[in-house]
């Protein structure tokens, strides 16, 4: 692990100034995936709820190749930097809603993701526990915000190990599900690659009345794109913090542009921990 701070002095003063309000004046706003846990588990990449769901022969069988189909004919869009925005994410949107067909047709049931969160090789970092503890008891509100095509697994995640507290928010897609769990619909709005930014919080209006008076941000994130996440929200002060989980060399440049903090190497949380403490 490594910890790197591009500017030291700016950092200093962004702590600072979140001191002056404390933690009345303060929420945290996080990506999931690789950001709250590791991109790495036993040497192997964390994968997506998804894959696991598709790995683990919980839907028809067609549904690998389908899937794939719609992967290929999106994913050179959603990368590709010459299409513009705005008709980026109405085919972002296209595609999540495409997908959300598929896997409704592929008999997605509550119960696979219920199994994925049992088995799957999804970890929490080292010490998050303590720091989810420390948010709920000084009353800090957490925004998890997330694109991931089976949110709800999300939640479940932070109740199996005894942690979903109710400062903790969940900006997540959810289905609605008959009696028998298996998924009927998606509801509204769905999160994409290409709208995941807090512009999403105001149309959840309980977790935005919560933290629409908290103006000092704490932004934590594994991609530089998760810095789009606080756009539309007026904050007075923003500190970002950023995991550099993997390809270091290639990307440490980036990250410490972008960032005021880079926490290099797939590490725990020991740092944000203190830093936290230090803002009361």
């Amino acid at each position: 692990m490594r910890i790197i701070i591009p500017n030291l002095k700016n950092l200093e003063r962004l702590k600072s100034n979140i001191k002056k309000t404390g933690f009345s004046g303060l929420h945290i706003l996080a990506d999931f995936d690789k950001t709250l846990t590791y991109g790495v588990v036993n040497g192997v990449k964390t994968p997506s709820i998804i894959s696991m769901l598709r790995d683990g022969n919980h839907l028809t069988k067609d549904y690998a190749v389908k899937a794939q189909a719609l992967f290929d004919k999106y994913h050179l869009i959603e990368i590709d930097p010459n299409v513009p925005i705005e008709k980026k994410k109405k085919l972002m949107q296209e595609w999540w809603e495409k997908h959300y067909e598929l896997l409704i047709k592929s008999k997605l049931n509550i119960l696979d993701i219920e199994d994925i969160v049992k088995h799957g090789h999804v970890k929490f970092r080292k010490e998050m526990p303590e720091f989810l503890d420390f948010l709920h008891h000084y009353d800090i509100p957490l925004v998890v915000l997330s694109a991931s095509g089976c949110g709800e697994a999300i939640h479940l995640y932070f109740e199996k190990i005894g942690k979903n507290y109710p400062n903790i928010h969940y900006i997540i897609n959810r289905f609605n599900w008959d009696g028998n769990g298996f998924a009927l619909s998606i509801k509204s709005p769905i999160i994409h690659s290409m709208n995941k930014d807090d512009t999403m919080l105001k149309e959840f209006t309980n977790i935005f009345e919560s933290v629409k008076n908290r103006k000092n941000v704490i932004l934590l994130g594994d991609n530089v794109s998760d810095l789009e996440m606080i756009k539309g929200f007026s904050y007075d002060n923003l500190l970002k913090i950023g995991f550099l989980n993997i390809d270091s060399e290639k990307n440490r440049n980036e990250y410490e542009q972008n960032f005021d903090v880079v926490l290099e190497g797939d590490s725990d949380i020991n740092f944000i921990n203190l830093l936290i403490k230090d803002l009361g």
